[in-house]
């Protein structure tokens, strides 16, 4: 871990000396690219979903999804050296899906289990490795060089990467996505000017707002 963490810190700190979008040309390609397969494609699912599907449903699918995000929580807490916080959040997954039917309610927020929101990218900022300029990933959206890898590992935290048959765990992954899309759509109305700036900058912000 420590040979692979060093490797990455090393390729990471030498990108960062060219700034923190020295890929511009290509992170616009990509992003257009990604544009036009939301718009067609996902954008108009999230919004039949959202025009369908009752509120309190939608909120219950969200909280469904987001219990077993907290199962990543709990390893990258634990990465970090925060025991105390892995623990809460592991008391949070249990009393959400035995009380709150599987995390269609959030009922450890009510007990004052709060959700501390960690991803592997954050276990690897605590290790020391920088973030690496901005990247705009196809089909997946903006992202960094850490964040690339790290998201390798994200996907291998999830719970529904080993869900069986295949079927169920690709019915389960499209209904994240559609529940993840529909909940974006207000973003959609705040987005101003050079939309490529736009979601850049949104994306910088937010990574250093999590470190």
């Amino acid at each position: 871990m420590k040979i692979l963490v060093f490797l990455l810190s090393l390729v990471c700190s030498s990108v960062t000396m060219a700034g923190d979008d020295p890929f511009e040309t290509v992170n616009r390609k990509v992003h257009n690219f990604n544009q036009v397969i939301d718009s067609k494609v996902v954008k108009p699912i999230g919004k039949a979903y959202k025009k369908s599907m009752p509120g309190f449903l939608r909120i219950s699918v969200g909280k469904f999804f987001g219990n077993l995000a907290d199962i990543g929580d709990v390893i990258n807490n634990a990465f970090q050296g925060k025991p105390g916080l892995a623990m809460s959040d592991l008391a949070r997954v249990l009393v959400n899906t035995s009380i709150g039917l599987g995390g269609l309610m959030d009922v450890a927020t009510r007990m004052g289990l709060v959700d501390h929101d960690e991803d592997f990218s954050q276990t690897l900022h605590f290790w020391g490795v920088p973030r690496g300029p901005y990247l705009v990933v196809p089909g997946m959206g903006p992202s960094d060089v850490r964040g690339f890898f790290s998201g390798l590992i994200n996907r291998r935290l999830n719970p529904l990467r080993y869900c069986n048959p295949v079927s169920h765990r690709n019915s389960l992954a499209f209904a994240s996505l559609v529940s993840l899309r529909a909940n974006l759509l207000r973003v959609d109305d705040v987005a101003f000017g050079d939309n490529y700036i736009f979601y850049r900058d949104a994306y910088l912000q937010r990574r250093v707002f999590l470190e």
